[in-house]
């Protein structure tokens, strides 16, 4: 073929080799707001080392690996031992190990270690999202162990660690380890309560043997697990460890891994247990109270794993808008295009703002932040897990049909979006957990009502909106069947309340006149035009300045 028909014009080069901490204004500000001066200079310094490597293409390379080689179950050994282990490409040992060495397991016992460790997850989420499980899981780990503090003293060192080992060992020989969650079972799923696994004491203080299924085990080749059975008082939690302190191998079964829509670098699976070894954590019948601190915890990364994806989309799309010429002029430049951009734009701040004042909540820990947190925790997760999807979607249209192929990595991106909306707990759980907490909680919603109230008379649409919820949560009629918007409108209230606080005004005056003042249209891209949208898209720009 002549080489003149492969001569390259008008492709954008790769977003590649910048620092994604430092390049995302709403981040880099969330992290200066939330973190004491004292211990800033530190964070800043990780999270944009972290931001470094995120943006390289070394790890962009990990990524694209990672996923190309999907993990591989291994039931039993060539001589027909049961081994049940899972095999991972090495790209995804790499960034597990660089995501450890990061301490994006470490929160709970370092000053503002939630809110470094929610924006190294956000940043280091875009260079892979499938291997944040068992991140999130091993780090959720923490706050149900320490109810009982000989099983806290003896994991949590480990669970916190900065090094990676993989195998498996006797915990005792490792100096960093990994953890995993078992709750539904094939004929209960999230309603926990019908589990069947049985849990039958032994004669060692807390030990039991279980027999059961688990429908979905998250993070199967982990050192450890959570999990719920049924033991003579009811539903209880247990550890379940993969490798015994003699170092022989506990029952554990992976009967499968799941074939998913997305997530394909990490491993999800069915598991028997059959005389399994477990030691109880907590309390006999206290199951679901001893691991809801863990769940609450997964939450809130559901919400940063799907604000680390709006964000890397949105970057994707402004950059190739940034780059990328048609009908006589750079599409950036394109009062239409600039529109989505814009849009899209501030669901991402929107997201990313909120992500950061739940974990900063975490980190100050007061009776108040905890009482916020029951009530913007899940609805939280409602409602950023929900937008992601749609976000992706639109920036990947940007691209046209270079993001439709695979080499683009949108379609990764899109697949792996609405995994967060269902994991730990899909939408309805998410309101129903919400009007509980209206009703049997009252403090909770006064300290929602208080945090929404700091920022009345900022802007009138937020006014307006605080009032019709106000108007809708003194009506509790129907009020299950339309949990959905109630909780929508709660978590658009706290967003926009924290943009009009937080945001600069062209930020905070385009999300109050659409999101909240009904200026808006029913896709993408349908903002006033009146608006200061070119400011808004230059903000959200991937280039550090």
């Amino acid at each position: 073929m002549a080489a003149t028909t492969h001569t390259v014009t008008n492709q954008v080069p790769p977003l590649v080799g910048y620092d994604v901490f430092a390049a995302d204004r709403a981040l880099s500000e969330a992290v200066e707001r939330h973190i004491e001066p004292g211990v800033l200079p530190a964070a800043r310094e990780e999270l944009s080392t972290l931001g470094q490597s995120a943006g390289s293409a070394q790890a962009q390379e990990w990524g694209a690996q990672a996923n190309e080689h999907p993990p591989v179950l291994r039931t039993h050994d060539r001589y027909g031992h049961r081994i049940d282990e899972v095999e991972f490409h090495p790209s995804w040992h790499r960034l597990l190990g660089h995501a450890v060495a990061a301490g994006l397991t470490d929160a709970w016992g370092r000053p503002a270690g939630h809110v470094r460790r929610a924006a190294g997850f956000l940043v280091w989420t875009q260079a892979e999202a499938g291997h944040g499980c068992p991140l999130s899981m091993t780090h959720a780990a923490v706050p149900a162990l320490r109810t009982d503090p000989v099983l806290a003293a003896e994991w949590e060192p480990r669970l916190t660690s900065y090094v990676y080992e993989e195998g498996l060992r006797p915990a005792q020989e490792k100096a960093g380890v990994l953890f995993g969650m078992g709750m539904t079972e094939k004929q209960g799923g999230t309603d926990v309560r019908s589990n069947t696994t049985r849990a039958e004491p032994l004669s060692g203080e807390g030990e039991y043997l279980l027999t059961g299924h688990k429908w979905f085990c998250s993070a199967p080749m982990s050192d450890g697990f959570l999990v719920l059975a049924q033991a003579p008082g009811g539903l209880t939690c247990f550890l379940v460890p993969r490798v015994l302190p003699d170092g022989t191998r506990n029952v554990f079964a992976i009967q499968r891994l799941k074939d998913k829509l997305g997530n394909k670098s990490n491993a999800s699976g069915e598991v028997e247990f059959d005389g399994t070894w477990a030691r109880r954590v907590g309390e006999e019948g206290r199951g679901v109270r001893t691991i809801i601190e863990m769940v609450a915890a997964t939450r809130l990364d559901c919400v940063v794993g799907s604000a680390a994806l709006m964000r890397q989309a949105v970057a994707q799309a402004i950059h190739h808008s940034t780059y990328r010429s048609a009908f006589g002029g750079l599409l950036i430049d394109k009062p239409l295009m600039r529109n989505v951009l814009a849009d899209l734009a501030l669901e991402s701040e929107a997201a990313t703002v909120l992500a950061m004042r739940l974990a900063s909540a975490y980190d100050t820990d007061t009776e108040e932040e905890r009482a916020f947190l029951r009530i913007a925790v899940p609805a939280a997760k409602y409602w950023v897990t929900k937008r992601c999807t749609p976000v992706v979607g639109e920036a990947l249209e940007c691209l046209g049909g270079n993001g439709y192929v695979e080499e683009s990595g949108m379609p990764r991106l899109l697949r792996e979006a609405p995994l967060n909306s269902i994991w730990e707990g899909s939408g309805n759980v998410q309101a129903l957990d919400v009007l509980r907490a209206l009703q049997r909680e009252p403090q909770a919603l006064d300290a929602f009502l208080r945090e929404v109230g700091k920022a009345r008379g900022a802007d009138h649409r937020l006014d307006a909106a605080i009032k019709d919820l106000l108007t809708e949560l003194a009506d509790l009629e129907g009020i299950e069947a339309r949990a959905r918007r109630l909780v929508e409108r709660m978590a658009l209230v706290l967003q926009g309340s924290l943009l009009a606080r937080w945001a600069p005004p062209e930020v905070s005056d385009a999300f109050c006149a659409s999101r909240l003042g009904g200026d808006w249209g029913t896709a993408f891209g349908t903002l006033p035009h009146s608006l200061d949208l070119a400011s808004v898209v230059n903000r959200a720009r991937p280039v550090a300045e």
